[in-house]
């Protein structure tokens, strides 16, 4: 995912000359070509996330089109009251990347883990928060946030994650992406979890059930209208996710659900990261097992 970023970052700015890249001290082979065509418009700012968001804050209200990179965790919860504050109350068009989000870090403890950033963020007026599926998704989402002229936060997965999408989708922030159909049971992904669902997908029809797989590549605003049709046609709707299930997109979708003030046939079921600290030590898959994110679990559940 990172790589597809750093490559449409770099197609993009020869189209934007008011488009700036400021970095907390990382990313730098990867941003090898976008600094060498424009040297001018790099900004390594150290270790300094906080930092780093009150000088995009103020690019933005000079006209300039800042976007921000970190790790997830360092690139949110360090300076959510700059977010809040310099960013979102003045609802300047910054974008925020958080790569390594989830579990991707998971072996480097807490520090680096981020399964709060989507509930943060999406507490604040005039955030949007994208989370792409794949690395084709990534590239979309971040044309479409370029052009969307306000806050938004783009969430990453790290490197080497599968892609899903064989021809380009359709992406439209706030519209979700239907990858497959089916009849029963519906399964709604967010982040580099859309592989997860899929191979999920694939045991419940094994299993006979006729499965669809939706990227909600957008947390807010939601599409309400795929959340409509959803719990009206299928008999369970499950989401997925690598954030804790406290304030999450399953979150979000349930306080959407509580909010219609009506009774539909499908029952609600979340997937995600428990609400506790991880002291145990593994990979990216070894925690997702852990937590029951991993497709054999939620295909047992459902």
């Amino acid at each position: 995912m990172r790589n597809a970023f750093a490559k449409e970052l770099t197609l993009l700015a020869e189209k934007h000359p008011e488009l700036v890249l400021l970095t907390g001290d990382m990313g730098n082979r990867l941003f090898n070509e976008y600094k060498q065509k424009f040297p001018d418009r790099f900004y390594n700012c150290g270790v300094a996330e906080a930092n780093m968001q009150s000088v995009a804050a103020g690019m933005a209200m000079c006209g300039l089109r800042p976007v921000t990179y970190s790790i997830a965790s360092f690139n949110t919860l360090r300076c959510f009251e700059q977010i809040k504050i310099d960013v979102c109350y003045h609802n300047l068009p910054v974008i925020i990347v958080g790569v390594g989000s989830g579990l991707s870090y998971a072996e480097l403890g807490p520090t680096h883990q981020s399964c709060e950033d989507i509930a943060m963020l999406r507490t604040l007026p005039g955030m949007t928060v994208i989370a792409p599926g794949d690395a084709v998704e990534v590239k979309f989402a971040l044309k479409a946030a370029v052009e969307w002229g306000k806050p938004v936060y783009l969430r990453l997965g790290k490197k080497n994650e599968p892609v899903v999408h064989d021809t380009d989708p359709d992406f439209t922030i706030g519209k979700a992406i239907t990858i497959k159909k089916g009849k029963d049971i519906c399964l709604l992904s967010t982040g580099n979890v859309l592989p997860l669902a899929l191979d999920t997908a694939n045991l419940l029809e094994n299993k006979g059930k006729s499965v669809t797989v939706v990227s909600m590549h957008t947390i807010k605003p939601l599409d309400e209208h795929a959340l409509e049709n959803a719990f009206l046609n299928y008999s369970c709707v499950a989401t997925i996710e690598e954030h804790s299930l406290r304030g999450g997109l399953g979150s979000a979708v349930a306080e959407w659900l509580i909010d219609q003030n009506r009774t539909y046939p499908a029952k609600l079921t979340r997937f995600g990261c428990k609400d506790v600290f991880l002291h145990a030590s593994g990979g990216q898959n070894n925690i997702r097992t852990l937590f029951n994110i991993d497709p054999e679990s939620i295909a047992q559940s459902l």
